[in-house]
């Protein structure tokens, strides 16, 4: 609030001045030269404080607009999971959702979705599309900063419809974390590093779970 109001101060400023000025030449039946010279250095600069307002306003980066993802909130898990595996995904799901963008969440392993959390899609996840597999394969993160853009996110169908961006991260050869998003370019470089490291602690509690 405080940082809004300091950015629109020289804008208020150079109004008023110029507003004053404007009503002191009014009032002026015959103007002195001296303050003939006096108007025209206030009307500058009352110029250049609104100019540097509109300026300012232009050049500053405009976050990205956030949208109420469709669908319902909920936390799924495959049934059969040993319970030290359940306890360490809750724990790990709930940590990105709460210290990272994501808003949706599916855990895909070989041929089935471990997990959903956050606001489910439509349907659930029955097969990995051609970004997760790429994902899987090169075993690196795929980040679609504006998932409107893609013509393949057709394949996330089994997030809400109108997820603005998506994170595919690898966690082994068969397991893949997809993170969705409500804001188009809302991860940081550090949300990035943040979601990679939750997925090295997973493949770790899979390793020692999972046969």
């Amino acid at each position: 609030m405080g940082a809004t109001l300091l950015r629109y101060l020289p804008l208020a400023t150079g109004v008023l001045g110029g507003t004053l000025l404007l009503v002191n030449r009014l009032l002026t039946v015959e103007p002195t030269p001296a303050q003939a010279r006096s108007d025209v250095v206030g009307v500058i600069l009352a110029a250049v404080l609104i100019l540097t307002t509109l300026i300012w306003q232009q050049v500053q980066p405009r976050p990205p607009e956030a949208v109420i993802l469709e669908g319902e909130e909920g936390f799924e898990l495959a049934p059969d999971l040993p319970d030290a595996l359940k306890t360490e995904l809750a724990w790990a799901s709930y940590t990105l959702l709460t210290n990272t963008p994501t808003k949706s969440i599916v855990l895909w392993r070989s041929d089935r979705p471990l997990l959903r959390r956050g606001i489910l899609g439509p349907r659930t996840m029955t097969q990995a599309g051609a970004i997760v597999q790429r994902a899987l394969r090169t075993q690196r993160p795929i980040y679609l900063v504006n998932l409107a853009l893609y013509p393949g996110r057709i394949e996330f169908d089994y997030l809400p419809p109108n997820t603005q961006g998506v994170i595919c991260q690898p966690i082994n050869e068969t397991t893949v974390l997809i993170l969705g998003a409500n804001a188009p370019r809302s991860y940081t470089k550090q949300d990035e590093q943040w979601v990679a490291a939750i997925a090295a602690k997973l493949d770790q509690a899979l390793q020692a779970t999972v046969e």
